[in-house]
Order: C-alpha cells, then sequence, then structure tokens
C-alpha cells in the first residue's frame, strides 16, 4: 500500500462522499438555518452510521451474559468493538504484550480514576503534571497528589511555542516521581507534545513513573500508537471523535491493568468495568472504525484483501494530511483569500506555524474580545468557540499572558471554502473595527 504523506485536501468528490457520512454538515439542527461547524473541538460531528449502529442496538432489550441468541449477538458485538478500539490505538497486532481496552463514563472520568488508582497504588513520592493540561487530568493530578499526601510538581509550559517539550519534564521529574500526566494535543493552542521523547525523559529519572495521557484532542485527527509512546495508559471521548457522548475509553498496559482498583467483589480483581457496557457504545465505535477503513481504501493504492489495520491507518493519515492542508489555508489563505496572518488586528496564540499543529488555531482580533468575536461570526452563520479565563483555560491563557482567545477548530471533513468564509467573515469584521 502506498500512502502520500504530505498535506493535501481530499478531491473534491471524495470530500462530498465524506460529508455525506456525517450528520449536521452544513445547517444547524436547531433552527435548521445553513452554518459552517468549526468547533469540532468541543464535540465533532457524527457519523451517521456510528449513531444508527447504537440507536438499533440500544434498542434491544437483552443483556450480555445470559443464554440466548440476542445476549450472544451483544456479546459478539463487544468483542468486536474491543478489537476495532485495539486497531484504533494501535495494539492489534501486538498479541499478548497489547494490554487492555477499558470505557468508563466519560474520558474525564477515566483519567481521574486511572490517576487515583495509581495514586492510591503507589509507593511515597510525587505527581507530575503540566499547566498545559485540561483538567481533566490536570486537576485530577492536583487533586489526588493532595488526597495522598503527595507533592505536586508542576511543569511550565512553554508560552512561545505553545507546547511541551521533553526538557521540559527532563528538568522537573525527581527519581522518586511516581505518576505523571501528559497531554497529546493541547485544546488551546493545537500544538502536538513528542510523546515518546516526553515519557523517555520521565523514565531516564523515574522508571518506576506511571504515565498516563490525555488524548482526548488527538484522537480526531491521526493514527494512535500507544506502543510507541511509552505510556502506560492512554485515553479518548469518542464524542470528540466521530461517535456519541458520554462515554470514554481508555488503552491500559498490563502493568496499570494490575494496579489495585474498584471492582465488583463477585467479579473477577482484573476487572476495571463497573456494571454493565452498553454495547450500542461499541457498536458505534465500530461503525467509526469502518467509515476510516472505507478512507484509507478510497486514498491508497490498496491491494485486493488488504487487511483492515492497513486500511484504517491509511485513512487516518489522510484525515491528517487534510486537515494540514487546511491549518495552512486558515493561516496563509490563498490567491483569493487573505488568511488570518495577512488580516490587520489578528495575533495568533503560538507560534504562527502549521507545522506541528493539529486541527486547530486560536487566535485574537484586536479591538474585540472573543465571546463577542463569537457572536459576530455567528451573525455570519460560523459556529466557533471562545477560551475564557474559567476552570477549563485559564490556567492556560494566565501562562500565555492572555485574558481569552477565539478558537477555530476543524476535522476533516470540513472544506477549503468553509475555511475560506471563515477567512472573509474575520475580516470583514477587523475593517468594521477599524483594524
Amino acid at each position: 500500500m502506498t500512502i502520500p504523506t504530505a498535506a493535501a485536501f481530499f478531491h473534491p468528490a471524495l470530500l462530498a462522499q465524506v460529508r455525506e457520512r456525517f450528520h449536521h454538515v452544513d445547517r444547524c439542527p436547531v433552527t435548521g438555518q445553513p452554518r459552517i461547524f468549526l468547533e469540532s473541538g468541543g464535540g465533532s460531528l457524527k457519523l451517521k452510521a456510528a449513531i444508527a449502529a447504537s440507536a438499533e442496538v440500544s434498542a434491544l432489550p437483552d443483556q450480555e451474559g445470559r443464554d440466548n441468541p440476542a445476549s450472544h449477538h451483544l456479546s459478539a458485538l463487544l468483542d468486536r468493538g474491543r478489537e476495532d478500539l485495539h486497531l484504533l490505538f494501535g495494539t492489534a497486532t501486538l498479541g499478548r504484550a497489547r494490554g487492555r481496552v477499558i470505557s468508563g463514563e466519560t474520558g474525564t472520568r477515566l483519567l481521574y480514576r486511572l490517576v487515583r488508582s495509581v495514586a492510591l497504588a503507589a509507593p511515597p513520592g510525587p505527581v507530575l503534571s503540566s499547566t498545559l493540561e485540561h483538567p481533566a487530568s490536570l486537576d485530577a493530578a492536583r487533586q489526588w497528589a493532595a488526597s495522598t499526601g503527595r507533592r505536586w510538581i508542576e511543569v511550565p509550559f512553554d508560552p512561545h511555542t505553545g507546547t511541551l517539550t521533553a526538557a521540559h519534564y527532563a528538568a522537573a521529574v525527581t527519581p522518586d516521581t511516581r505518576v505523571a500526566t501528559v497531554i497529546h494535543t493541547s485544546m488551546l493552542t493545537g500544538f502536538v507534545a513528542d510523546l515518546p521523547a516526553i515519557t523517555a525523559a520521565i523514565r531516564r529519572v523515574a522508571p518506576e513513573c506511571y504515565i498516563v495521557v490525555d488524548g482526548i484532542q488527538h484522537a480526531p485527527h491521526g493514527t494512535m500508537d500507544v506502543a510507541a509512546y511509552g505510556a502506560d495508559a492512554y485515553v479518548f471521548s469518542p464524542y470528540k471523535a466521530y461517535s456519541r457522548l458520554s462515554l470514554g475509553f481508555a488503552w491500559v498496559n498490563d502493568r496499570l491493568h494490575a494496579v489495585p482498583h474498584e471492582h465488583m467483589l463477585g467479579k473477577d480483581g482484573a476487572d476495571w468495568e463497573l456494571g454493565s457496557r452498553d454495547p450500542g457504545f461499541y457498536a458505534a465505535q465500530s461503525a467509526v472504525v469502518d467509515y476510516y477503513a472505507w478512507l484509507g481504501a478510497e486514498v491508497a493504492e490498496a491491494a485486493a484483501g488488504e487487511d483492515r489495520a492497513s486500511l484504517v491507518r491509511a485513512g487516518t493519515a489522510a484525515m491528517g494530511r487534510h486537515e494540514a492542508a487546511l491549518i495552512e489555508l486558515l493561516l496563509h489563505g490563498d490567491a483569493a483569500t487573505p488568511g488570518l496572518l495577512a488580516i490587520p488586528g489578528v495575533t495568533i496564540v503560538g507560534p504562527a506555524t502549521a507545522t506541528g499543529r493539529e486541527g486547530l488555531v486560536s487566535f485574537n482580533l484586536r479591538g474585540l474580545d472573543s465571546p463577542a468575536l463569537v457572536q459576530a461570526l455567528a451573525e455570519r452563520s460560523i459556529r466557533v468557540h471562545a477560551r475564557v479565563t474559567d476552570g477549563y483555560s485559564g490556567h492556560i491563557l494566565g501562562a500565555l499572558g492572555l485574558q481569552d482567545c477565539l478558537r477555530v477548530s476543524l476535522a476533516h471533513y470540513n472544506s477549503p471554502d468553509e475555511v475560506r468564509a471563515c477567512l472573509r467573515a474575520v475580516a470583514e469584521i477587523g475593517r468594521g473595527l477599524g483594524g
């Protein structure tokens, strides 16, 4: 299979097929009015196939674990869903070393539970986390450090680059550090951390440290390869990756899986999942993987009978190329439409480059605060989001020296014309301000 690597838009015919597979691509589901959806960082559009699969399975009254055909069917759906999750995490071919896939109420809930479990079980020693992180992991680290009498070590990020490097962690980690949390992609700056280098830097100093990764913002934008990351756990949320709300999935390695944790006493002590699993969630996740494989077959020179894992990787790689081209267009524009960098009054959060960015650009427009800019763009049928000084973003904005910023967050279903429309709208608003 040949997979091109350069940033490149989908062929228009393929992009039309992609968009047709999603609900509410170009109209608000509440008002019915046309709108451009550039707020995927807060929750992606949903695949029609994923929602349909979930609804069909959720309508069944049967439960897993009974001796009847419907129950056996549900067990098979759960098994297939777990196998497809291993495909997404990149562990399907690792045999006995592939770890486990677990689910929980939300991605945030899973991050809290994993951090709590290792903080309660590990020997005395500090907890390490960064102010670039979402509160899902940062607050879990801080709270469970305090609850278990551990010192919390802060890893400051570089406000000029908008991300973290191995050097940041190497400067902070101590030999007795027991728990570390790392964010893969920032939900505010959009820059991707070098996970293998960061985990290696931690383990050189503290080889027994448990490392838990928040992959929620990364998962919608490309391939996951948890074995290469060197972490003990990796978490993502399906509602940001084309599926349903109110569930999270995690990969954990055997070492973390063996950590003592709460479980029903009548079940295997290694079991992390509490209560009945909803097979509809797993059926929806399989539908997402089916979609990735379909996309991979469309874009790659796949031989007949190409294995599913290769097609999934080809599909997610194609998503990344299209999104990279969209980010380039958003920043730099083209012959017909100036990019953000050419619009007077616009200041980009982080380096003014597409390199290392994943799916989003945050910026400010001189003369208008970001919540007001959200409304001005909404009047032009463009849906975006403001990050403000609150419990979610205040710690990051403070480190950046900002009160707020506007976030444009893209996914592979967005079109170049939608980005151009956003750019024209920002320029128009700026001209109205005298920018």
